[in-house]
């Protein structure tokens, strides 16, 4: 069973919406305020990941400070924002379909948020002393230095897809 969600119905008299369509920042910035609440609920039920909510959110500010002056009717602002959102929701919805997170990634991540400063450094070094010295020394300059494929192929007299087999 679907649950459906309502958005409020957020007012615009048609000198209010002129203005914003004309640029006053004023006027559109309240618009906003008015409806993001609504929007972030209709995100949060449309998107796969809060994040992705927020995301949807802030792209249909940006994509209403962008295109407010294309909308003619004051009536159809609600129902352009949320038809903006719910295509947002989509297109990372696609996104992350195409390219998931890694189980491993994930724990990854949670690794790092929670370890305190100090010991994440010991252990990084710990585990770049572990390396052989064929992968350290290109994890270290492409990390640490910064240097391009190609420029760590120059500085170890190697080619550029012997650095990318290494860097795999």
């Amino acid at each position: 069973m679907e649950r459906k969600i309502f958005l409020m119905y957020v007012a615009v008299d048609d000198s209010l919406f002129d203005a914003a369509r004309q640029g006053d920042s004023v006027v559109l910035d309240r618009l906003l305020v008015a409806c993001r609440p609504d929007l972030r609920r209709y995100a949060n039920h449309h998107c796969a990941r809060s994040s992705d909510a927020d995301d949807a959110v802030q792209e249909a500010s940006i994509v209403l400070y962008r295109r407010l002056p294309s909308l003619r009717s004051p009536g159809a602002f609600t129902g352009w924002l949320v038809t903006i959102v719910r295509r947002e929701c989509l297109r990372l919805s696609r996104k992350m379909l195409h390219h998931p997170v890694p189980l491993d990634e994930l724990v990854e991540q949670h690794y790092l948020q929670t370890r305190t400063d100090p010991d994440l450094r010991i252990d990084i070094v710990m585990a770049i002393q572990s390396l052989p010295d064929l992968y350290r020394d290109i994890i270290v300059l492409r990390d640490f230095e910064g240097l391009t494929i190609g420029e760590i192929a120059v500085r170890l007299k190697m080619i550029p897809e012997t650095v990318k087999t290494r860097i795999h």
